[in-house]
C-alpha cells in the first residue's frame, strides 16, 4: 500500500470532513446524550454498508468493517461528547445551545473517524482484516469507554489492536506526538468529608471548626508530591472544592473536599492514595475533627505499545516528511481509552491541531476553544493509514 494515497484522497474529502465537524459543533450533546450526534454517525456508517450496532453505553455506535482479505482485527475509536462550557469562540458555527460547548475537539475527532471509514471503504477489495469503529459517548470523565467495554464492545471480533487520537491544541498544525511508553495518566477523584463541631463564630474556642481542619488539610496534601513522591516520578494532588457553611457568624459542623489525582505508576498511584488518607485523617484527628476520605477511580494511564510507537512513527515519518513527530509527548490530563487499551497492544496519538497566527490557540476546556481546521484532513490520513499498516503488518 502507498500510503500516500491516504493524504491525497483525505484532502479530497476536506470540505467534506469540515462540514461534518461545523454541523457537530453547532450541535454539541453532553455525556450519554448524544443522540443527535450518533444518528448522523449511524447514517454515515449504514451508507458505506457496514455492520452496525446502535445504543451502546446509551448512545455509542460501533461499527464493523469486514475486508476481502483475512487478518487481524483494529479497533479505533472516536469521542462524541461536548462540555457544560458556554461558547465565546463567536465563531459562525458556535454551539447553538446554551452552555453547551464542543470545548475540547470531540467534534473533530467524530468527524475525523466517518473520513478514516470512507477513507478505508474506498479499499475495502484489498483491506487485509476487519476494522471496528467505536464512536463513544460520555468520554469526559462520565465513565463512556468502560461502559462500552461491559456492553461487549471487545467481544466478537476481539481487536487485536486498538488505535485512538487527540486533536492537540498545545501544539501548532504540523506537529504530531506518538509517544512511546505512558501518554496520559491515570485519574480518580477524591472526596474528604471533615466532621466538626458547630457554634457561634464569635465563639470558637466552643466549636471544632471544620472550616480551619479543611483548610490546613489542602495546605498538608500538597506536600504529598513534593515529599513521599519519588522525584523522578510523577504525580498530581490538586484539591479544586471546598465547601462549607452557609452564614458569617456560624462555624459549621462540616466541610467537603473535592478533587483530583493523576499517577502513570500502579506503586505510585497506591501510595498517594495511603498518603491522602493518611494525611486526612491525621490532620483532622491532629484538630479535634475527624475526616472520612472516598476515592472513585476514573481511568487507568493511557500506554502506548512502544514497538507500535516505533511503527507508527516511521510510517507518519514517511507519509509527511516536514512533519514535527514527538515520542516523548506526556500530560497529567486522563483519557478513558485507557479501557479499550488493556491487554490490547496499542497506540494513542496526538495531532497538533493550534493556529497562533490565526488566533486558533485556546486551551482545552476554554470558552474560547477551537482549532485549525487543517488538521482534520491530515489525521484522517494518519488514522487510516496506521490501521491499515497495522493490519498489514500481521
Amino acid at each position: 500500500m502507498d500510503f500516500t494515497q491516504f493524504v491525497q484522497q483525505a484532502h479530497a474529502l476536506e470540505d467534506e470532513i469540515i462540514a461534518l465537524r461545523r454541523d457537530f459543533h453547532r450541535h454539541p450533546e453532553l455525556g450519554f446524550q448524544e443522540h443527535r450526534t450518533a444518528g448522523v454517525v449511524t447514517t454515515e456508517m449504514e451508507n458505506l454498508d457496514l455492520e452496525v450496532r446502535t445504543k451502546i453505553a446509551e448512545t455509542g455506535v460501533m461499527a464493523l468493517m469486514v475486508g476481502e482479505r483475512p487478518g487481524p482485527t483494529v479497533l479505533i475509536r472516536f469521542d462524541m461528547d461536548a462540555l457544560p462550557v458556554q461558547e465565546e469562540t463567536g465563531a459562525p458555527y458556535a454551539s447553538i445551545h446554551d452552555g453547551v460547548m464542543h470545548a475540547c475537539g470531540h467534534d473533530g475527532h467524530t468527524a475525523v473517524g466517518i473520513a478514516v471509514a470512507k477513507l478505508l471503504h474506498e479499499h475495502r477489495a484489498n483491506l487485509p482484516g476487519k476494522v471496528k469503529f467505536v464512536f463513544q459517548p460520555a468520554e469526559e470523565g462520565l465513565g463512556g469507554a468502560e461502559r462500552m467495554v461491559a456492553e461487549g464492545v471487545l467481544e466478537n471480533p476481539k481487536p487485536d489492536y486498538s488505535l485512538s487520537m487527540h486533536l492537540w491544541n498545545d501544539k501548532p498544525l504540523g506537529w504530531i506526538g506518538i509517544t512511546s511508553g505512558p501518554a496520559m495518566a491515570g485519574a480518580e477523584k477524591f472526596k474528604i468529608e471533615i466532621r466538626g463541631e458547630g457554634g457561634h463564630g464569635a465563639a470558637p474556642h466552643r466549636a471544632v471548626d471544620p472550616v480551619l481542619a479543611a483548610a490546613q488539610i489542602t495546605t498538608t496534601l500538597q506536600s504529598i508530591v513534593s515529599r513521599n513522591v519519588d522525584p523522578r516520578e510523577s504525580a498530581v494532588v490538586s484539591v479544586t472544592q471546598f465547601q462549607a457553611g452557609e452564614a458569617f457568624n456560624v462555624i459549621p459542623s462540616h466541610a467537603t473536599l473535592h478533587g483530583t489525582i493523576r499517577t502513570f505508576i500502579p506503586e505510585v498511584r497506591e501510595l498517594v492514595l495511603q498518603r491522602v488518607e493518611e494525611v486526612s485523617r491525621g490532620v483532622a484527628t491532629a484538630m479535634g475533627a475527624a475526616a472520612q476520605v472516598e476515592f472513585t477511580r476514573l481511568t487507568p494511564p493511557v500506554v502506548n505499545d512502544r514497538a507500535i510507537a516505533a511503527k507508527l512513527h516511521t510510517l507518519v515519518e514517511s507519509m509527511f516528511p516536514e512533519a514535527t513527530i514527538d515520542s516523548n509527548e506526556i500530560t497529567m490530563g486522563s483519557e478513558d481509552m485507557a479501557f479499550f487499551m488493556g491487554g490490547i497492544p496499542s497506540s494513542y496519538l496526538f495531532i497538533g491541531s493550534s493556529n497562533a497566527s490565526r488566533s486558533l490557540d485556546a486551551p482545552h476546556h476554554n470558552p474560547r476553544f477551537d482549532f485549525d481546521e487543517g488538521a482534520l484532513p491530515l489525521a484522517s490520513s494518519i488514522m487510516a493509514a496506521s490501521v491499515w499498516s497495522l493490519l498489514e503488518a500481521s
